[in-house]
């Protein structure tokens, strides 16, 4: 089956009027809307640059074509792979399969039921302040920086921290454009375990068409952003339903809610469903990579933009009703992430 979609505009937000003034209540309350209704918006952001974007992927296609004796060494599975690399072959996304056996057509999603262990690497770097005193040691951990990059900390704490300035302020903006106070989400964002997150496939192994390296799900965190990949292949679900291929114009990133984001609108926002995947346009840049001699690793520009683990997860403001509150009770966001963790392989529950 090859994955035809339907064209859905996915709105860009530029930030620059926001920055200068944090008046620009039209452009919030197009953040609003976008969440609502696709669970996503691009950002033109003018403190973000392509050129951070590519030493960034650069320096992660190397990383990526090392042999295993190398990536091994920064394996940290004590830690639930939270900070470090996680081989291929072990995170596992969530069985929804009862949710896909109700899409239908070109929407359904190319992931096997039940999904199998993703063929895909990723590296977690932690960004951000690390808590004074968490509940959460193993969700906290200290960064991994591995022995043949001593750029690695410059190269990732610059991209890292570009994004997760862009992932604060498109959160104030929203918390404005829903009508809570411009700090309403950033305050729980404090001390967050944010995650830099680059996956790494490898298109010389996996490179057939519709090849999985993510498998159908949404993320556990509250904001996840990306920056533009050099091989196509990300697609999302909108509200509605309809299945998206993902194309970030020229300097914007991608912003997608995860559940976090859901749990604290009371399902105003919906955590957005995904998948990864070799489709055509991927084959097409697959050819042209191998005429220009260029990696062929497929690597994610991601970060995973967290509540803070021992804040409390529920209903904000004129979204916590009655119906809410019973849907999406109070939950430190420590012990929501665990238990999405050990779902998806990745940590005992």
């Amino acid at each position: 089956m090859s994955a035809k979609t339907e064209e859905v505009e996915i709105p860009v937000i530029d930030v620059e009027a926001y920055l200068s003034s944090s008046q620009d209540e039209e452009q919030c309350k197009k953040v609003a809307k976008a969440l609502h209704e696709l669970g996503l918006l691009c950002v033109k952001d003018p403190r973000v640059t392509s050129k951070d974007n590519d030493v960034f992927i650069d320096m992660m296609e190397e990383y990526y074509a090392q042999p295993a004796e190398a990536t091994d060494k920064d394996i940290r599975k004590d830690f639930h792979y939270q900070v470090g690399v996680t081989p291929n072959g072990v995170e596992k996304a969530r069985n929804h399969c009862s949710k896909v056996a109700k899409i239908e057509g070109d929407d359904k999603p190319v992931t096997n039921c039940p999904p199998g262990a993703d063929p895909k690497w990723r590296f977690f770097w932690r960004m951000g302040e690390q808590p004074p005193k968490t509940e959460f040691v193993r969700l906290n951990a200290d960064p991994v920086t591995p022995a043949a990059f001593p750029q690695w900390p410059k190269v990732m704490d610059r991209w890292g921290g570009l994004m997760l300035q862009s992932i604060h302020t498109i959160a104030e903006m929203a918390a404005v454009g829903f009508g809570l106070p411009a700090d309403n989400f950033t305050k729980l964002m404090k001390y967050g375990p944010h995650l830099l997150a680059p996956t790494g496939s490898d298109l010389s192994k996996h490179g057939k068409l519709n090849t999985v390296f993510a498998s159908y799900h949404y993320d556990l965190n509250f904001i996840t952003i990306h920056g533009k990949s050099r091989y196509p292949g990300l697609f999302v679900w909108t509200r509605t339903g309809k299945k998206v291929l993902v194309k970030v114009p020229k300097d914007c990133l991608l912003l997608q809610a995860g559940k976090q984001f859901e749990y604290l609108t009371g399902g105003e926002v919906l955590a957005g469903f995904h998948e990864v995947l070799v489709a055509e346009p991927t084959l097409a840049s697959i050819e042209r990579a191998k005429e220009n001699k260029k990696s062929l690793w497929r690597v994610s520009s991601t970060l995973f933009g967290h509540i803070a683990s021992d804040q409390i997860l529920e209903p904000q403001g004129r979204f916590a009703t009655e119906e809410a509150k019973k849907k999406y009770p109070p939950t430190k966001a420590g012990h929501q992430v665990q238990a999405e963790l050990a779902a998806i392989n990745l940590a005992q529950s």
